[in-house]
């Protein structure tokens, strides 16, 4: 008889002790728990503790490398990769440990539920700016994240399968002044990455780059359904490359900000 497939969970997170509580209550199903504490000043630690079979403590400057190194302390046969503002729902858990059980391949995508605050919003995800889905659910050793510092690029050594049926919840801003701060966070992070190339590109590129973005966004992928909010994600989905390259221009011209 075979032997019943093993689960990690596993949640990278910083400063998070306002919502790793509630990520890693949902996560109990697992075999383990592995928690990645980086730069943490709060009170985190003890909240992970809590609950996390291992906690790998550190300071990283690289998103990639810091994914990576909890991939390493992983030590079952599958991995569910979430992050602290992600919610596991019972009915994904029961579809997840299903799915391991008898899985013939090697990753899966979960299906994304994302929140602006209490609106759903289901229009609109993607390109740098949100996810309609997330390959979080893999077998050990078959997925490596790049070495960038927001959005690392992914390498896989398997075969992908269907995605599931079950969504995850992911609260991904609190209202719109959240997501702006979260467009600044997120190019201040592509600039240095786009510096450290050496090759940041033109206004000229940036700014169609924008407009292909804001037209896939609020158009193909109906973003137009969600209406302000929708158009406030394609705003930030298009401003996405431009600011970048604005802020990486800047600093190749004056240095890194202190």
């Amino acid at each position: 008889m075979a032997e019943t497939p093993t689960l990690s969970a596993l949640v990278v997170a910083h400063n998070e002790e306002a919502r790793l509580e509630a990520c890693l209550s949902r996560l109990t199903f697992a075999d383990e728990i592995v928690v990645v504490l980086d730069k943490t000043t709060d009170g985190s630690k003890a909240i992970a503790e809590r609950f996390a079979s291992r906690i790998v403590e550190g300071s990283w400057e690289l998103e990639g490398p810091r994914r990576n190194s909890g991939l390493d302390a992983c030590q079952c046969d599958w991995i569910l990769e979430v992050d602290a503002d992600e919610h596991v729902t019972p009915e994904l858990a029961a579809e997840i440990r299903a799915t391991i059980a008898t899985a013939a391949f090697d990753w899966y995508v979960l299906p994304v539920d994302n929140y602006i605050g209490p609106t759903l919003v289901r229009h609109g995800w993607g390109s740098s700016f949100g996810k309609a889905g997330s390959p979080s659910l893999f077998r050990r050793g078959i997925k490596t994240w790049g070495s960038q510092r927001v959005h690392p690029s992914l390498e896989w050594r398997g075969r992908k399968g269907p995605n599931l049926a079950t969504p995850l919840v992911h609260w991904v801003d609190n209202d719109v002044s959240d997501m702006l701060r979260r467009l600044d966070r997120y190019t201040s992070a592509r600039a240095r990455d786009l510096c450290e190339t050496g090759n940041i590109g033109s206004l000229a590129n940036a700014l169609r780059s924008g407009l292909s973005r804001f037209f896939r966004v609020f158009v193909r992928r109906k973003g137009w359904k969600e209406g302000r909010l929708g158009l406030m994600i394609a705003i930030c989905t298009a401003l996405y490359p431009i600011v970048s390259h604005i802020k990486a221009a800047e600093q190749q011209k004056h240095g890194e900000p202190r």
